[in-house]
This record gives structure tokens, sequence and C-alpha cells, in this order.
């Protein structure tokens, strides 16, 4: 099992200290340096590689967005997952352009903040499944998105908003990894979007997903 070395970046000194009690609760997890804004961040990052970033994105002097811009561009080896209380799209949507792979909200538990850091740690997304689900509902009734799926296409949309890899998919549905890819890309196709995020920002904002 290989250890997952992280940093937690927050302003707030008191979630920073129960953050890092939960997360030494996971074994395969070391957090290995804390940051109170983006610019402690980048300094940290110097000398401590981290393979995962837990970024808040409302912190003095350099929030999360721009410092996941940095991060992204000086070094990308090293994995964001934003870890806010806003639930807002728009917060979501910068945060996944400006490079994070991950969003959850700060009520979550050990067990999604384990499943998250697994998943973006080997490079895949992962979305917080209750974020995603209260976009949903707060989408307007009335949107009719022109892009028409199939039930299949319908189903792996879902899979890929709640955070599962193509592998984890094609075991869910008992189908083959190159026939969850072609699914995939004529998602892809069809909406526009150039990776998973972009396709999950596209779901939420033309009402395409049931997660409930």
């Amino acid at each position: 099992m290989e250890i997952i070395s992280v940093i937690i970046a927050d302003d707030h000194i008191i979630f920073r200290k129960g953050l890092r009690t939960v997360l030494n609760e996971i074994d395969n997890v070391k957090v290995i340096g804390e940051a109170s804004n983006g610019n402690e961040l980048l300094e940290l990052l110097k000398t401590d590689k981290a393979d995962v970033v837990l970024m808040d994105i409302k912190m003095p002097y350099m929030d999360g967005i721009a410092a996941t811009k940095r991060i992204s561009e000086k070094y990308p080896d090293t994995k964001i997952i934003a870890l806010t209380m806003h639930e807002e799209i728009g917060y979501f949507n910068e945060m996944i352009s400006s490079g994070a792979l991950g969003f959850l909200l700060k009520k979550t538990n050990k067990e999604e903040l384990e499943k998250a850091l697994n998943a973006v740690a080997c490079g895949d997304n992962y979305f917080s499944e209750e974020f995603i689900g209260n976009l949903n509902k707060r989408t307007e009734k009335n949107i009719k998105s022109t892009v028409k799926l199939s039930e299949r296409e319908q189903e792996i949309l879902e899979f890929i908003c709640k955070g599962l890899s193509n592998v984890e998919i094609a075991a869910k549905l008992g189908l083959s990894q190159k026939t969850i890819d072609g699914h995939r890309a004529r998602l892809f196709e069809k909406t526009g979007a150039v990776n998973a995020p972009n396709l999950v920002m596209f779901a939420v904002k033309n009402g395409l997903i049931k997660t409930q």
C-alpha cells in the first residue's frame, strides 16, 4: 500500500488540526505539512513535495483558486482536492478549471476523504456526491438540454459524476473497459467536454444528472 503524502491548506487552525487528526486515522495517508494561505503553501512545496493538497478556497493573501493555478503549472505531479464549505457551482467551475481533480465539502466524513484521496492520487477525479446532488436539485426544472443521450450514456454519465473511473464503471455494468471508453468518448463529443470535470459541469448546468 503506497503512502499518500498530504498538505492541508486552510486559514482556520482549528479546522486544520481536526482534519489532521482524521487523516491520521487513514492507514495510507501521511500529513506532511499545513499552510494557512496560498503563499505559505507554495513556500512549503519548495521543500516538501506532496502527492495531494487539500485546498480551501477562501484564504487570505492568495486564495485556493490562485494557488491551484500556480501549483498546476509549477508542480503538475501534485494533485489538488478542493475542500470547502462553498457549494456554489461557480467555485466548482473555477477550481476545476484551475486544475483541481477533486471537490469535497467540509462536512464530508473519513470514508469519503479516504476514497477521494486514493482516487485523486492515482490521477482520477472525485466529486462529492452530496455536492453534485445538491446542485442538481437546485437546477431549474425547465432546463431542456439539446444534447440527447442514450440510456446507457445517461447511466455512464451519472457514474462519472460520482467519480468512478472507466475500470470501475466497466465492473459495475459488466461491460469491457473498451466499451466504456467508447461511450465516454461519445459523451465528450456530444457535450463538447474535454475532460471529466468539464463533463460534470455541463451535466449539472443542463440538468442531465439524477444523482440522489
